[in-house]
């Protein structure tokens, strides 16, 4: 991947200079050139192409860090109580009904 994007950026290069160089070119359309059509895209397809691969990282990094809290909780957990890391894992309500927390708006008479 990584051959692709240098090669278009020597291309792009290329035009840049062949930009400048030229009678009836600029400096300033070099560079929007180059940032164009060059800088801009390749910064764009390379953020796409690595998503997986961070996603992927991602996910690593938090399967290393649950199984770092299963061990530790594991090592200070007491041989009766259950070692869950699972906030949610008894089934219960998460807390308690709220009493009206809205009033109801009738027309008065």
């Amino acid at each position: 991947m990584y051959l692709v994007v240098i090669g278009w950026m020597y291309v792009v290069l290329m035009m840049s200079v062949a930009e400048a160089t030229n009678s009836t070119g600029s400096v300033l359309g070099a560079i929007v050139t180059f940032f164009l059509y060059g800088l801009l895209p390749v910064v764009l397809v390379v953020y796409l192409m690595r998503t997986p691969a961070r996603r992927k990282a991602i996910k690593a990094r938090e399967a290393a860090e649950h199984q770092a809290q299963v061990a530790r909780l594991a090592a200070n957990a007491e041989p009766a109580a259950s070692a869950s890391v699972d906030p949610d894992a008894g089934g219960h309500a998460s807390g308690a009904a709220e009493n009206g927390g809205v009033a109801p708006v009738r027309k008065e008479t």
